[in-house]
Order: C-alpha cells, then structure tokens, then sequence
C-alpha cells in the first residue's frame, strides 16, 4: 500500500466543528465485513451488536488543557505553546510546540497569566517535536500543575475555527477518563454516554481499560509514499493484568471483542504475545497499524471518520480491507456523515 492510496476529496463543510447535542446520538455507519454491507444507525443503536461476554477495550486517558498563551520578554509577542508531555517533574521540563515558532530561541522567557504568574525558559529548540521549556515556579509541584490547569485550554484540534468554549472543557473528553497525560482526546469514545454504558453493562457487556496517552504525532502527516518508511512519535502505553485477563477469558470464549477507537487498537496490537493473547504493558509504543497486518485481539472495532492520507485511515483500512473501506467512506461523502474529532461513528464488525 502506498501514501497515494490513502487520499481522496473531503469537503470542508463536513469537517464537524461542534459535537452532537447529546452524545450517544450522533450518526453510526455499521459496516459488515462478511457480507460487504453497510447500514446507517444512530450510535446509541451499538447495543444492538453486542451480547453477554462481550467485550468493549476502553482508553481510560484524560486531555489535560495543554494549549497556552503568553508573551514573549521584551517584544511582548503573543506565542501559543502546546504541551506534548513532561520530561522531569523535578525540574519542570516540558517538550512543547511554540507557534510562531521562527520567533522563538534558546534563552528566551516566556510569560504567562495576567499577572506573569508562570514563567518559562527556552533551554532547546533542537528537538524534533519543537522546544524544550523549563518553568519557572516558587510553588510546589501540586501548585504548579493546578497553575498549568488554571491557564491551560482544552485542546480542541486546529482545524476547528472557532473559539473555545466551556462545554468543549467537558465534551472533548470522554466520560470514562481517569488517567491524564492525552493532548487529544480518544475520539471514538466521545460517543459513549453514562445513559448508554449502564445499558450495555446491565446486558452483560464487558469493559477493559487501558491507558494510551494520545500524543501530536497521531495527527502527523505521512510524508513518505512507502508507508513502512515512516515512522510514529512514541505515546506512552498501560495495560494492566486485570485488562488482560477480561481480554483473554472472552477471546477464549469466542466472543465478540471491540476496540473503541485507534488508540485502544494500537495499545492492544502492540502487546501481544506468543500465544495470540494480550500481555501487560508499561512502557512507550511506536507501534503503526498499516495495510497488510494481521490484527490478534479485536474482532470488531468503533472508530471515528479520519482524514484523509491520516494513519488513523490507514489502520481502518487494515482491519477493514481497503476496498470495503474506501466504499463505505464514499457513501459517508454523500450522505454528509460528519468527520475527524468531533465527527459522526463507524462499527466495523
């Protein structure tokens, strides 16, 4: 498969800028890989599909408010810095992207709040994921992380043009998020409501969490048209012995197992053992989902409209097969199904 089979035309108008008003009631396009179908549902519908024992793997990750604005010293620019992860609790390293990034080297502080409350130092801009900063801060570790909350934005993906608002502080994360460390929020998740996953719970349905902390590179660009020359950021992974073992007794059982989302998938793919079960984990994967691969845990999967040449589209395409896949995305085109974060679901079975 190469980079150029991966693109195709996506208006801009279905690009969702708002989530649905209520959560379990966006669209559902249930493709059948068997038969070659395709049906349309509501998502709350998803019920349907599920029976006693089976089991829905759930990323438990939290979006932390990892956009801020400050001021550079002296010119007084406003630059936005992106939070991508914590290098040292100790010293307050943070890798971090800084837009515009042309205006800012090593050695320049950043203020941030009303007050300059919050300082930083640029200590590298050697990185491949933009800067090093080092925050300047009397307080404790406690404090200064309840400062970043304080001054943080919710991260709402770029290509959504308008302003923030506060209901996105609380749609743009899923109702089952517990671990923080994610700048983007799982999105196929986004769909389920507490209403919905009491429902699928009192019909017997399994959940198994595990933690992957969705970073920046999942939305990098592929730029290689040989796409096992290109190569994933490094997201941190937990799978712990309780998600393994639900995982395994109902692949045992034959029963129906069903990642939610892209980052459930690649967590599950990228620990699997000898045996075909899954393996705990605690560690960093790299791991790229791409056509042919030979998937070992799911046999179902929910997973949000990508865009186009994106590697979330490239994992679909491998668990769906291609052709099945590019049918179902051209049927979403005219039926104005809504795309990327924000957008409408699939159910690939």
């Amino acid at each position: 498969m190469k980079l150029s089979h991966f693109q195709f035309d996506l208006p801009k108008e279905l690009l969702a800028e708002y989530p649905a008003e209520n959560r379990d009631e966006s669209r559902l396009m249930v493709i059948d890989r068997k038969k070659g179908t395709i049906e349309h549902k509501m998502f709350k519908d998803v019920i349907e599909y599920f029976d006693e024992g089976d089991v829905l793997i759930l990323n438990n990750t939290k979006v932390f408010p990892a956009r801020l604005y400050g001021n550079k010293e002296k010119t007084g620019a406003r630059i936005e810095v992106f939070l991508l992860r914590e290098l040292n609790s100790e010293q307050r390293l943070w890798d971090v992207l800084v837009d515009p990034a042309r205006k800012i080297r090593i050695g320049n502080k950043l203020y941030f709040g009303d007050d300059d409350s919050l300082v930083a130092e640029v200590i590298d801009n050697t990185t491949s994921r933009g800067r090093t900063l080092r925050f300047l801060y009397d307080g404790s570790y406690e404090e200064f992380r309840n400062k970043l909350t304080e001054l943080g934005e919710t991260p709402i993906p770029k290509y959504i043009s308008r302003d923030v608002t506060p209901e996105d502080a609380e749609r743009y994360q899923t109702i089952y998020a517990k671990e923080e460390g994610a700048v983007a929020a799982p999105t196929a998740g986004l769909h389920f409501s507490k209403h919905l996953l009491k429902k699928l719970e009192i019909k017997g349905i399994k959940f198994a969490e595990v933690t992957l902390h969705v970073g920046l590179g999942t939305f990098n660009p592929v730029e290689v048209e040989d796409l096992s020359k290109h190569k994933m950021d490094s997201e941190e992974l937990k799978i712990t012995q309780e998600a393994c073992d639900i995982v395994n007794e109902a692949k045992a059982k034959k029963k129906r197992i069903c990642t939610v989302g892209t980052t459930s998938m690649r967590a599950v793919e990228s620990s699997v053992s000898s045996q075909n079960t899954l393996n705990p984990f605690d560690g960093w994967t790299n791991k790229f989902v791409f056509p042919p691969h030979d998937f070992t845990i799911p046999t179902c999967m929910i997973t949000n409209f990508h865009t186009p040449k994106s590697t979330l589209l490239m994992m679909v395409s491998a668990f769906c097969g291609h052709d099945l896949m590019k049918k179902a995305y051209a049927e979403a085109i005219e039926k104005e199904y809504k795309f990327y974060s924000y957008g409408d679901a699939m159910l690939i079975i």
